[in-house]
């Protein structure tokens, strides 16, 4: 064990963004979808469309997720290996299809 924190900054950021209950559940059904939109994540999670906007951009500042444009939507997936690795083991019984 050493004391030099700022190796484990990155890691612990990265927790921290992914540590809210809705935003795994976005993690998890993006995983599971493979790539959707605002509105689809709204009607899925019952949330109003602000909340939902507010959690994609703590993900998207944190590199989780990215965002592709398709006219006026906007497709968003997962853009981080170890997120998709740290889902599959928080949530064994339901690994994902797209690994």
């Amino acid at each position: 064990m050493h004391n030099d924190f700022e190796i484990y900054f990155e890691t612990a950021e990265l927790l921290k963004v992914i540590a809210h209950p809705v935003r795994l559940c976005i993690i998890r059904g993006l995983l599971d979808k493979g790539q959707c939109n605002v509105t689809y994540m709204q009607t899925c999670l019952k949330l109003p469309q602000s909340t939902i906007s507010q959690h994609v951009q703590k993900l998207r500042a944190a590199k989780v997720i990215v965002g592709k444009r398709n006219g006026v939507e906007i497709g968003y997936r997962i853009n981080n290996d170890t997120v998709k690795q740290l889902i599959n083991i928080l949530f064994p019984e339901e690994e994902q299809k797209n690994d």
